[in-house]
């Protein structure tokens, strides 16, 4: 799925829907991807976020092609050469103390990114970011936003429309239901914006 940052959440923008024992692959993103591109009004400027699943080195190489920004969350397996071409991992490289690197090739196919890492403490994984940008604290803590997204899934999952308890196994009918679901969404978002724009919470007073 594809979803759109508004404000602090993320609204369902494409989606496709197949059966998998696996992974999609990127060859499905691609043509998500490429569908929803022509979509983006001329000089507007996107930044594509997604987590660890999804952040490869085909999609950043797709997304430097398109001169999108991104900030996509790296497992540390990936395969990482710094400038001395010596090959080690992302998690190598988020261990070594250098939080930010410049440049850096990814898996054989050298796709050059640059790499933020922040460890907070309590954390059990470092974020690995691949990014458009300079690497710097804030440029890596702009994956953030991308927990806009969380919402947006459980409005479809548990704590929303409960799509997993349909037991669906049908894409295509799965893919229907989806759309009537994003529809709500919308219409929901959408009042609830209306409700705060025209009838503001006041202001409570502490004694």
């Amino acid at each position: 799925m594809l979803a759109l940052r508004h404000g602090e959440r993320a609204l369902p923008l494409a989606w496709r829907v197949e059966a998998t024992a696996g992974p999609i692959g990127f060859a499905v993103q691609r043509e998500l991807l490429e569908a929803a591109a022509p979509w983006v009004a001329e000089g507007s400027k996107v930044c594509l976020m997604a987590d660890r699943f999804h952040g490869t080195a085909a999609l950043i190489a797709w997304c430097q092609a398109q001169g999108w920004d991104y900030r996509l969350r790296l497992k540390g397996t990936l395969a990482v050469r710094g400038q001395d071409g010596r090959a080690t991992t992302a998690a190598a490289c988020a261990r070594s103390g250098t939080p930010y690197l410049e440049g850096v090739a990814l898996t054989a196919r050298r796709v050059r990114a640059n790499i933020g890492v922040i460890h907070d403490p309590g954390h059990e994984e470092p974020w690995i970011v691949a990014m458009s940008d300079r690497p710097g604290y804030l440029t890596t803590l702009d994956y953030a936003r991308r927990w806009g997204v969380e919402p947006m899934f459980s409005d479809f999952k548990s704590r929303g429309f409960g799509v997993e308890s349909t037991h669906i196994q049908h894409p295509d009918r799965l893919a229907r239901l989806l759309l009537v679901m994003a529809l709500a969404l919308y219409s929901a978002v959408s009042t609830g914006m209306w409700d705060a724009a025209n009838h503001p919470t006041r202001a409570e007073k502490n004694s």
